[in-house]
This record gives C-alpha cells, structure tokens and sequence, in this order.
C-alpha cells in the first residue's frame, strides 16, 4: 500500500502527478491513501478540499485527519493513523520540514520512502540532505528555543529515515533543479496529468502578476513589495493579481487600493488554473515555486513566464541571513523564464 501524507494543495497536487507517473502515464497509480492533514488557514483549507476531489475523482481514496483541533488531536491523530503506518509498503510526503511529518516517520518502517515537491522548499530540502545538516526551512533564522530543543530527537530520528540503506529506498519526485543526496534517486516532475487533464488555456491579451507570501513570512518588507508589485503592474499593463493562498486580507486590500488591480483568490494550485485558463499570454512572478513549474504545466502553449528579482534593500531585518541567497538561486535555475530586474521592469533579458 502507498500512504501519503501532505499538508497543502501544491503537495497533494503532486502526489497525483507522481502517481500518474507511476502508472505509466495512462492513469493514476492505484493503491494510493492519503492523509491530509489540513492547515487552520480557510484559504488552504479551501484549496485542499477542491484538490482532494480531483483526487478522489482519480480513483484515490481522500482521509481528511483534523490533526490541529486541540492539544489531543495529535496523539489521537497518531493512535488513528497506527494501522496504517505499520502496513504501508511506501510512504509518501509532501514536506520534510513538518514537525508533523517528521513525528509521523519515526513511527514507519517502510521499504521506500518517496518526496514530492512543496515547492522551492524541495531545493532546501535536497541541499542540506547532502550537506548532512539539520532541517530548517530557509527563511528561518534558525534560533533554537524551547519547543526545537524538545523535538530534536524526533527530528534527527525522522532525519535519518531520509538516508538510504540496504532496507529503505529514497526519492525525491520534483520538478525543482536539485542534485541527489548520496543513494537518493531523483525523479522528474513534467506535470504530465495537469497537461492531460486541463487546456490547453485561453490566452487573454493582458498580464497576469504571480503573489507571493514573502511579507507574510518576515522575509520581504511590505512597503517596497507593494510598490514593486505597481511598477509590475504599469510596466506590463498587469490586471489581475493571483493571491498566495497565505497572503493576508490586509494586505491584499491595501494592494488592490493602490494598484486597481483585480484580486483573485484561486480554489485550486496555480498550476491547474493557469493550465484551464484563461491565462495571461504573460505571467509575472516574484522567486517562487511557480517561476520552475508554470513553464512545464504550460508547455505547448504561448504563455511566457518572467521573474522579478528581490532587491536586497526589500529584505527586512527579520529575513535569515540566506535569504537573498536562496531567492536569487530559485531565480538563476530557473528555466524558460525571462527575468526582471528590480524597479527596472523593462529591462526584459532571457534567462
């Protein structure tokens, strides 16, 4: 049996991808249980449950575990999970960073461990794997308080499930530039369901401008993002401003008030909405996951991606000190993109 566990729309989207993948690419892998395990965001959660009919309508079989309802939802998540993580031949994650998650793995004994994308945290993942660091998203500081000392144990024990041995099997399934962890196999992510199932999309005659939780995870200052996403939007004649599903109200509000732009609070991955259209025959974006993905979920068709850079003077002083390094290396791998640099939106080079 495949057991899955994801926690976002974007992970669940490419569980499917790599079970189509592993049917052969004629049908959705069988076989295939997955927990979601929602966030308490509504956007996500939204998001989640229109993905999850996607998948259900695939032929898979949805458990939706409200693992966050309280301080005993996590043992009784762990106590109704106890079945199947004994019996599961491959386990499947969408984010080796979740505190979650990692509980989860130290409770598994699979053959084979698989790790689909979630996005540019994928490249983080891969890198420190090989580095044989401990695992921290990037935009962390990385300040050890009270609750990081007490999981340790249980992050160094789910760490060590993520090293290859005589028993276990790794994978990485990514549509993400990253180099294999020693004895880890990379398979590619082309998006190929996404393309069999929705478009090709319409194409309008305007811009389309890609949000970004950059502000909302303390790496970017909110001012400087507002005012370059307006440059953006004047220089490329920009209508319509996708939203992170964790962007805040606030600030979307104080964006729509100083650009015009329309707002649009999408129910599904980028990903499928750009591919069912209708879609902008340009689409901007700041570094983020969709600068690698939109350009393989829109093969065949005339949409161009472009990258806005991030200037170091948008960072705030709670960015990580990696952080400018990190978003320029998901910008500089990116391919079949044009990139942008910052406040100078008309300087269009191929990447």
């Amino acid at each position: 049996m495949n057991l899955a566990f994801v926690e976002s729309p974007v992970q669940l989207l490419n569980v499917l991808e790599w079970a189509y993948a592993e049917g052969g690419g004629d049908h959705v892998l069988g076989d295939v249980t997955v927990v979601v395990l929602p966030p308490v965001d509504p956007m996500s959660r939204g998001q989640l449950r229109r993905t999850a009919e996607l998948a259900r309508d695939e032929g898979m079989h949805i458990r939706w575990q409200e693992a966050r309802g309280g301080a005993s939802a996590p043992l009784k998540t762990l106590r109704s999970l106890a079945g199947l993580l004994r019996t599961a031949d491959r386990i499947v994650i969408g984010d080796p960073f979740s505190r979650y998650v990692q509980l989860l793995l130290t409770l598994v004994s699979a053959r084979h461990l698989t790790v689909v994308d979630d996005g540019t945290a994928t490249m983080e993942f891969t890198a420190q794997l090989a580095r044989g660091e401990r695992l921290v998203r990037w935009h962390r500081k990385g300040r050890t308080g009270p609750r990081e000392l007490a999981l340790s144990p249980v992050t160094a024990r789910a760490r060590s499930r993520f090293t290859p041995s005589a028993a276990r099997t790794v994978e990485v399934f990514t549509a993400m530039p990253v180099e294999a962890p020693p004895g880890v196999a990379i398979a590619p992510n082309t998006f190929a369901w996404t393309r069999s199932r929705f478009g090709p999309p319409r194409l309008t005659k305007g811009a389309d401008l890609v949000g970004t939780s950059l502000v909302e995870t303390g790496v970017v200052d909110r001012d400087r993002y507002l005012e370059a996403v307006a440059a953006l939007a004047r220089t490329h004649h920009a209508t319509r401003y996708f939203a992170h599903r964790r962007e805040s109200t606030d600030k979307l509000h104080a964006l729509e008030a100083a650009t015009g732009l329309e707002i649009v609070r999408p129910d599904l991955p980028l990903e499928l909405i750009a591919r069912r259209g209708p879609i902008g025959r340009t689409v901007l974006s700041f570094p983020s996951t969709v600068v690698h993905t939109l350009p393989l979920a829109l093969t065949g068709t005339e949409v161009r991606v472009a990258v806005c850079d991030i200037d170091p003077r948008w960072l705030r002083d709670t960015a990580s000190p990696r952080a400018q390094g990190f978003l320029t290396g998901v910008t500089e791998t990116a391919r079949d993109v044009q990139r942008l640099a910052p406040w100078r939106a008309t300087a269009v080079t191929e990447a």
